[in-house]
């Protein structure tokens, strides 16, 4: 993805101002293309990121409950005499 001032590169001129330096400028109308570009290559990151996001949620997902619930025993993480303590 670009940076933000990437996509205002082409668009800067230097304008001075009365008893100053020269300074970058951009105008309202390049500014608002610069928007408009950015906006719609975030929107095309996003639906990239979201497609990625599926297909490895499809990839890590079980076929079905049954096989999860066969696959290990679950056991407690604490002896019984310690569960009663806890709770």
């Amino acid at each position: 993805m670009k940076a933000p001032a990437e996509y205002l590169a082409s668009h800067v001129f230097e304008a001075r101002r009365p008893r100053r330096d020269l300074q970058p400028v951009v105008a309202y109308s390049d500014a608002l293309q610069a928007l408009e570009q950015a906006l719609a290559d975030a929107e095309k990151y996003k639906y990239l990121l979201m497609r990625a996001l599926r297909r490895h949620a499809d990839d890590g997902a079980p076929r079905s409950a049954a096989s999860v619930l066969t696959e290990a025993p679950v056991r407690p993480m604490y002896p019984a005499a310690e569960q009663r303590l806890v709770a």
